[in-house]
């Protein structure tokens, strides 16, 4: 089966992985949280993924650096959502955790790939 070039990116495949992972730990927060901060964090796991691949489509190194940054953007404004969901005891210490952990994989990962445009 073919793949796209973002199918390819470890970042991507990583990205993912996490949402996966925020659908998951957030299906236990509050009923009075879905349309919230639920769904915050949702969008912002979606858009960490979808802005790498659409990054990857561009032509020019300028416009994927665009839409790679975004995607930073959101995988930062996602830890912060679930350092809040922590501090509001929504999640554990070790979701938290978890979370973080993939954050900062995920996040040396673009590094990388940016860096890889840069040159």
């Amino acid at each position: 089966m073919y793949q796209f070039s973002f199918e390819k990116l470890n970042v991507w495949q990583k990205a993912r992985e996490l949402t996966k992972k925020v659908y998951k730990i957030t299906s236990n927060f509050p009923k009075e949280e879905n349309f919230c901060l639920t769904n915050q964090i949702r969008r912002a796991s979606i858009s960490v993924c979808s802005n790498l691949a659409e990054g990857s489509s561009r032509r020019s190194d300028k416009e994927q650096q665009y839409f790679y940054q975004i995607s930073y953007s959101s995988l930062m404004e996602l830890l912060n959502q679930f350092i809040v969901s922590r501090d509001l005891d929504y999640i554990s210490d070790d979701d938290l955790e978890v979370i973080r952990t993939d954050v900062q994989l995920i996040s040396i990962l673009h590094t990388k790939l940016r860096e890889s445009l840069s040159t």
